[in-house]
């Protein structure tokens, strides 16, 4: 099967989207569609999988030309689209999640559960994928989610299916799996059109490459004869840079310390953790998925309970029993998954970007909405946040533009310490260059950050130390030249360095 989008157009009153678009993609290779958050990637795939209709343009088929007014339609074709916003109910199992919209039913009309159940974990033990059927959806985490969505359009057997960005939230040895399934599809003859920002992902997996930056198909080419680099720049449209951005080299210290935590331990996730951070520094905290790392600064933000261990703040121990106690003693902490836990989807952008400092600028329970607006402002240009009216849906933003107000809603309520969970996911190459311009301006206003994350290379750039967790412990802190990858993932996975150079065994 062999898909042909010719000369695609498509706009939202004066904003030009899609111009003049043409993409081909057949039957047995991996196409990477890549392009800065905005760039039209999801409208061109919306598109082609019957969600959006086109302004002009044609879709062709094996030569023939089609028409999608509906999803329906597309999937009828043999297009299974991956969306990024995941298609799940939470209140249903796995399996009946697995056949929404074409439930399989008894000779009596109701719903052949067993069967159902049975065909899941049949693809499940195909795949590979260690899930019971009968889980409900709403206690995975979100790379089982992810897995699920995959396992389900393949149960279609389309001849194309679209990806987009499926990896983002994944371990490794998950990656690993989807890929896979991947070179397992390709060899059944099944095109795929992979969207990612994970360039390594789209030189390891990909055979052909299309790049769009503001709406304009810019280049196409194979994959092994580009760089990561070179893709980089086509996004971008300039040179992407890719030295260190560390500045605290050695025992060299910065400001005062400002956190410090004593033998924290709870009952699942981690024990006896010890650590400090300074006043402008930049503290990563590393590791494998499931290391305990974000349920540790939950419970220091206050989210999350702990049972024992202690947590001090510029010399005072301090005990915070909710995340408002937590704000009001300076702690702000940008959450992982920006979809699901830090954006409010029904409301505009200026009231994502102040609802943390509602309480904070008000009297007697009236918002002062123009020291928030003015307040905003600042901060829109500071952040550099590419939007339109401030009254527009959150929604209406790019992913890296969303992170942006999320994060300048935690930038105005002041805070001594910033923690960072995952503070690029999802976000593409030029989004995540200012987003580490961020950090850093931040950490040379004195304030201590935390990143939290699975990306050694992210942790290498930005921090200038780090703290490498393995089930539930920090197993050892790394800095200077043994801040690589190969160290990281030896103390991700239990390994021991003793005292070597650069290392620092906890």
């Amino acid at each position: 099967m062999k898909i042909e989008m010719k000369n695609i157009r498509k706009s939202f009153g004066s904003n030009d989207v899609l111009k003049e678009v043409t993409l081909s993609v057949q039957g047995g290779e991996i196409c990477a569609l890549l392009g800065e958050n905005g760039a039209g990637k999801s409208t061109l795939m919306n598109i082609l999988g019957g969600v959006l209709p086109m302004d002009s343009g044609s879709i062709l088929i094996d030569e023939k030309e089609v028409a999608f007014e509906t999803p329906v339609d597309s999937q009828e074709a043999g297009i299974a689209f991956i969306h990024q916003e995941l298609n799940l109910i939470n209140d249903l199992p796995i399996y009946e999640n697995m056949f929404l919209g074409r439930e399989i039913k008894t000779k009596r009309g109701s719903l052949d559960l067993k069967q159902m159940y049975d065909k899941t974990a049949a693809i499940f033990e195909q795949m590979n994928v260690e899930l019971d059927p009968g889980k409900m959806v709403r206690d995975l985490d979100a790379s089982y989610k992810q897995i699920v969505e995959i396992c389900r359009a393949m149960m279609t057997n389309a001849s194309i299916i679209i990806m987009d960005e499926p990896t983002t939230s994944l371990t490794d040895t998950e990656i690993e799996r989807v890929f896979a399934m991947m070179r397992t599809l390709k060899e059944n003859n099944v095109g795929i059109i992979f969207i990612s920002h994970k360039l390594n992902e789209v030189k390891e997996i990909c055979n052909r490459y299309i790049v769009l930056r503001d709406g304009n198909l810019v280049s196409v080419g194979n994959v092994s004869d580009v760089t990561k680099n070179d893709l980089a720049s086509y996004m971008v449209g300039f040179d992407v840079r890719t030295e260190s951005l560390r500045r605290v080299t050695g025992n060299e210290e910065v400001g005062k310390e400002v956190l410090r935590v004593e033998g924290l331990t709870d009952s699942r996730h981690y024990r006896d953790i010890n650590f400090s951070i300074r006043a402008g520094e930049i503290v990563g905290i590393t590791g494998l998925l499931g290391d305990g790392r974000s349920e540790l600064f939950q419970a220091i933000f206050g989210a999350d309970h702990y049972a024992s261990g202690k947590i001090i703040l510029e010399g005072q121990e301090v005990t915070i029993k909710s995340t408002s106690q937590a704000i009001k003693k300076g702690i702000a902490y940008l959450p992982r998954n920006r979809k699901e836990n830090a954006i409010l989807k029904d409301m505009d952008i200026i009231e994502n970007a102040s609802v943390v400092t509602w309480s904070m600028f008000s009297k007697r329970g009236v918002i002062n909405s123009s020291r928030h607006k003015r307040l905003f402002k600042e901060q829109r240009d500071s952040l550099r946040i590419k939007m339109g009216e401030m009254t527009d849906s959150i929604t209406s933003l790019s992913g890296g533009n969303q992170q942006k107000v999320v994060l300048s809603k935690w930038l105005a309520a002041n805070p001594k310490v910033l923690i960072l969970d995952n503070p690029t996911q999802g976000v593409d190459v030029g989004a995540k260059e200012d987003i580490y311009d961020i950090i850093l301006k931040l950490a040379n206003e004195n304030i201590a950050i935390v990143v939290l994350s699975s990306e050694a290379q992210e942790i290498i750039r930005v921090c200038d130390r780090a703290l490498v967790m393995y089930h539930g412990v920090i197993q050892g802190e790394v800095r200077d030249e043994m801040m690589n990858e190969q160290t990281i993932m030896r103390l991700a996975t239990g390994g021991e360095l003793g005292e070597e150079k650069g290392v620092h065994q906890l």
